[in-house]
């Protein structure tokens, strides 16, 4: 499979990009769910309660769950047991693995489809206190989903060629 390697260090330079862009995305979304958190407790004890100040920290907080989800997923370090599959002679090992992300994949493109779908009914629908259409709410369910399905994909690809994705084989950072 010498042919795919470079097809997989494209993949895998596109995975990093994501990567590049999803994490500052994460920590801007942390920064200021602390402010707005901050601006909560600091009005309700000097003045009177800033109302918007609790929905946009839940909505930071929907969000920055499943962008960091994608995160966790990229780097292998969504919950897992792994001794049973890690016992497996190689060839086995890696037929589970793929067996595995070709399940993920499958769910991912579910919950694509099922989180536009869900998008699609609540665009009618406004928040309370900001008054945003709750398509922009819940648009990460299939924006992330589809980010993990890319890397579901260049996970198998790289279990094809490697023999084992490349997030299995860094370890523990």
């Amino acid at each position: 499979m010498a042919f795919a390697q470079p097809l997989l260090t494209l993949l895998q330079r596109i995975e990093r990009g994501l990567d590049a862009i999803i994490q500052p995305v994460v920590f801007a979304g942390m920064a200021a769910l602390i402010g707005v958190i901050t601006l909560q407790i600091v009005s309700r004890v000097l003045f009177s309660a800033v109302g918007w100040t609790e929905e946009v920290a839940r909505f930071l907080l929907v969000w920055i769950t499943f962008l960091a989800g994608t995160l966790a997923f990229q780097r292998g370090r969504h919950i897992a047991v792994t001794f049973a599959v890690d016992a497996l002679p190689l060839r086995l090992r890696s037929l589970a693995r793929f067996a595995a992300l070709a399940v993920v994949l499958a769910f991912m493109i579910t919950l694509i489809v099922i989180g536009y779908r869900y998008m699609q009914v609540q665009s009618f629908q406004k928040s309370a206190a900001l008054r945003l259409s709750m398509t922009y709410v819940y648009a990460v369910i299939p924006l992330s989903a589809t980010i993990m399905a890319w890397y579901a994909l260049v996970d198998m690809l790289e279990v094809l060629v490697n023999g084992e994705p490349s997030s299995v084989q860094e370890g523990p950072a």
